[in-house]
């Protein structure tokens, strides 16, 4: 299998530099690294220089999915990893996901458990992001259980589901799994093979507060234009969507957000028609 690893990266130098050491570590060797600059402003350029052998791609800044997607129309190879560069693989992620898949060629996407590292230290991941690995689209419907850092699949799934949504600042991984999940197999490599690093403050999950009011955006265009959706996962949808909606508006009126307690409350009325 040839697989090429796509990093998006903005102002991260350092931890950009350890990602890519991960991969070089790998026991299974991937045949393309590609990191995308997304308009970085410290010394990321240098990793030119100091890893030859990887492809360099630097755009204006225009957010973490366009990175990705700049990446992916960037390969060569059929299968795509990602990386972000923020996170780190275990010597044998490659490895592992390779061997499932060679086992289990009817299968174009897998994802793996992670560890997740706080301040330098290893951090329970609380009990609602455990991984199942059964029905994947239902497991993530709440809040995404997969992260970039975990993923390969197959360059041929873009073309069936699309790419990244570059409107979302937030939650685009959220979405394009959901997507994929929605009609295709996706399986767990049930092995912690990547570590997950929080508590540096250019994290996204930190800049946004209320991460809902992006992911009932994907749910909003499943219900909406998703005409083939089965009648199953359309109740589950909607009823994941009035949940997320609830909850936003008894912040907005926790908060005083009265435009927000306007829109919210307008929501709910229209989504329980549908």
């Amino acid at each position: 299998m040839q697989i090429a690893v796509v990093i998006p990266t903005y102002n991260r130098y350092k931890l950009l530099q350890r990602a890519i050491n991960s991969i070089f570590a790998q026991t299974y060797k991937p045949s393309e690294i590609i990191v995308v600059d997304d308009g970085s402003t410290d010394n990321t350029s240098n990793i030119k220089k100091e890893f030859p052998s990887v492809k360099y791609i630097y755009q204006k800044n225009s957010g973490v999915s366009s990175a990705r997607n700049r990446g992916i129309k960037s390969v060569c190879s059929e299968w795509i990893a990602f990386l972000d560069s923020d996170d780190e693989w275990y010597p044998t992620k490659l490895e592992e996901q390779v061997k499932f898949h060679q086992k289990h060629s009817n299968i174009f996407m897998s994802y793996t458990d992670e560890t997740w590292i706080r301040d330098g230290v290893s951090v329970h991941i609380p009990k609602k992001f455990k991984k199942i690995g059964e029905d994947i689209f239902a497991e993530n419907l709440s809040c995404c259980h997969i992260a970039p850092s975990s993923v390969l699949l197959h360059r041929n799934i873009f073309e069936l589901v699309g790419m990244f949504d570059e409107r979302l600042e937030v939650c685009e991984d959220y979405d394009l799994w959901l997507r994929i999940s929605l009609n295709h197999t996706v399986a767990l490599v049930d092995q912690k093979l990547i570590k997950k690093y929080a508590g540096h403050e250019d994290q996204l999950s930190f800049k946004y507060w209320g991460m809902d009011r992006f992911r009932v955006i994907t749910l909003e265009k499943f219900l909406v234009d998703t005409k083939s959706l089965h009648p199953k996962k359309r109740i589950c949808i909607k009823k994941e969507l009035l949940r997320k909606y609830s909850l936003l508006l008894k912040g907005a009126l926790k908060h005083n957000r009265d435009k927000d307690v306007e829109t919210y409350r307008e929501k709910i009325v229209k989504f329980r028609l549908v």
